[in-house]
């Protein structure tokens, strides 16, 4: 004989398992028992449909942070006609880039997301001429009244200057680009002297911090020259682990293509 503690547990067991879909709804084919009745208020009803205002479509973003090429540096060309982006573009969507389309959007009364929408980028081009190649793509040169380590002069060699913070892509003494760098901080110094390139690994990922290292040229141990995502988006308000970080990832795009294991490399002041 069940108690009648047993029976009512049974109960509330079968009606937990009656029929009931995801989220609690009623299944499709549950029914109401016999005698029962079920009253829809019309009202409620109405009330209900008239509350669920349809969400507005959400737009899509033309470029925001993450954002890589071309388009990326015609916006921060276009960003500082406007005086908006002081930096040379680089073609990488960072948190400089986001700052200064913000700025932008709060100028002209847009919505301030810090992504480039259609409205955004309709406007800006509207308020802006097209940049050239040139300002795109400025040179970076040598400072001048810098001088070479002499190391640096004869056969391929990157050279690279904490002086100047630059790396030239140096052949026989003569210079074929050069490019801005930054370097580790005092914890986790980059090493000086002359090396050489061990090799180089095009799609990197380190092994002790886990980071991307794109476009790698290893010389000392685990040190090398690559590109960085964030000194392109921060610049010199952060530091490597002891890596040579370039920025112009195009530019370190077409060096890494031309460096070969065994060309020379020197880090000085």
């Amino acid at each position: 004989m069940r108690t009648p503690i047993t029976i009512v547990v049974a109960a509330l067991a079968a009606a937990a398992l009656a029929g009931c879909g995801p989220q609690g709804k009623p299944a499709a084919d549950a029914k109401p028992s016999a005698g029962s009745s079920t009253t829809v208020s019309p009202s409620a009803s109405a009330t209900s449909t008239s509350s669920s205002t349809p969400k507005p479509p959400v737009v899509p973003a033309v470029m925001k942070t993450g954002s890589n090429g071309e388009q990326v540096r015609e916006l921060q060309a276009r960003l500082g006609q406007l005086n908006l982006f002081s930096r040379t573009p680089t073609g990488t969507y960072g948190s400089v880039t986001e700052n200064a389309v913000n700025d932008f959007q709060e100028r002209y009364n847009l919505p301030m997301t810090g992504s480039v929408s259609a409205e955004t980028w309709s406007k800006l081009r509207g308020v802006t001429k097209q940049p050239t190649h040139a300002a795109m793509y400025p040179p970076t040169v040598e400072p001048a009244g810098a001088k070479l380590d002499p190391r640096c002069l004869t056969g391929h060699v990157l050279c690279i200057s904490k002086t100047t913070r630059t790396l030239s892509w140096v052949i026989d003494g003569k210079v074929q680009t050069t490019l801005a760098v930054r370097f580790g901080s005092q914890y986790t110094p980059t090493r000086e002297g002359q090396f050489k390139v061990d090799f180089t690994s095009r799609d990197h990922v380190s092994t002790i911090y886990h980071t991307s290292m794109p476009y790698a040229m290893f010389f000392s141990g685990g040190q090398a020259v690559h590109y960085s995502s964030d000194f392109a988006a921060r610049g010199y308000a952060g530091a490597s682990h002891g890596c040579v970080n370039v920025r112009d990832k195009a530019a370190i795009a077409s060096l890494f293509d031309q460096v070969k294991a065994g060309d020379k490399v020197v880090v000085y002041w």
